[in-house]
């Protein structure tokens, strides 16, 4: 993702806040903070965070609404990969088997924890750290955000709302209509498997589109309307057609290495800019080979 700049030149002397404030940002008075905070304001072609800095006619100011991380940023341990950094957050690209956070049993390799040690080092600071936002599965690979402050990451998820979240699978069957809205209450039981419940439990919303369908299995592009465990796997098995390799929730499949499911598509408002965000990360291999030999799947994002 390239950067986003923008330019403006000063007309007559006044204070950097109230300036700033009265650009067309389309920011509140805490976002336009925010910028200076995060270092994401030039005056001069420097940096500057103070709010009473004195502009003069003619002066440049700078905004920084996105930032593009070095190629020397990514994190290559055990599959990770950086695919956004800027001094607010961090998105990252989870493979696998990797768990978002620390278990019980497991604390060492965690998204959280390569985040931590890469940043430190990156930084040269004991004092980095990153702050979860949201989780995957351990066996769901794709995009996540993390915060780099517990400010910004109450801003991501007191807005999280405003966040678009789509995945891709490929499901046992092809489900008999081509698109649809799946509506359950789920409740985790005290195996720690989520299942529906006729009264009570949480509200889980998930809407589907079948994007190639085969004899035996389909590709479908799934966006969540709500962000409960395990909820893709637990509706979609309700529905009949459950993810190829959920041995949580659907039959062994020998023919699926791993559970075929994948977070491609995140969108969001930059907590601090506003600005519209969006990543995308192609099908791993593992999951693409599911569709073979018959075709590869291709899909549209829109």
């Amino acid at each position: 993702m390239s950067s986003a700049l923008r330019h403006f030149r000063v007309d007559s002397p006044c204070e950097l806040l109230p300036y700033l404030l009265d650009l067309s940002l389309g920011l509140s008075r805490k976002q336009t903070k925010d910028l200076l905070r995060f270092h994401a304001v030039r005056v001069r072609n420097r940096v500057t965070i103070r709010h009473d800095t004195l502009l003069q006619a003619g002066d440049l100011v700078t905004i920084a609404l996105r930032k593009r991380p070095d190629d020397n940023t990514a994190v290559t341990r055990h599959g990770l990969r950086i695919v956004y950094l800027d001094d607010a957050i961090v998105v990252i690209d989870k493979p696998a088997g990797l768990l978002s956070m620390g278990s019980a049993r497991e604390k060492d390799k965690t998204a959280y924890r390569l985040l931590n040690e890469h940043l430190k080092a990156l930084t040269n600071s004991s004092l980095q750290q990153v702050f979860i936002v949201h989780r995957l599965d351990r066996e769901t690979s794709g995009l996540m955000i993390f915060a780099r402050s517990e400010v910004v990451q109450a801003a991501l998820q007191q807005n999280w709302k405003q966040a678009s979240k789509k995945y891709l699978a490929v499901v046992q069957g092809v489900p008999g209509s081509p698109r649809g809205t799946l509506r359950d209450n789920l409740i985790e039981g005290k195996s720690l498997l989520v299942h529906r419940v006729v009264q009570g439990g949480e509200l889980a919303i998930t809407h589907y589109r079948v994007i190639r369908h085969y004899a035996d299995k389909a590709l479908l592009e799934l966006t969540l309307e709500t962000g409960r465990k395990h909820q893709i796997r637990v509706q979609l098995a309700i529905l009949g057609h459950p993810v190829m390799g959920d041995r949580k929730y659907g039959p062994r499949t020998a023919s699926a290495r791993r559970l075929a499911l994948h977070a491609f598509d995140l969108r969001f408002p930059h907590p601090v800019s506003a600005a519209p965000m969006q990543f995308q990360s192609p099908l791993p291999a593992q999951i693409n080979d599911l569709l073979k030999p018959r075709a590869r799947a291709r899909f549209d994002h829109a």
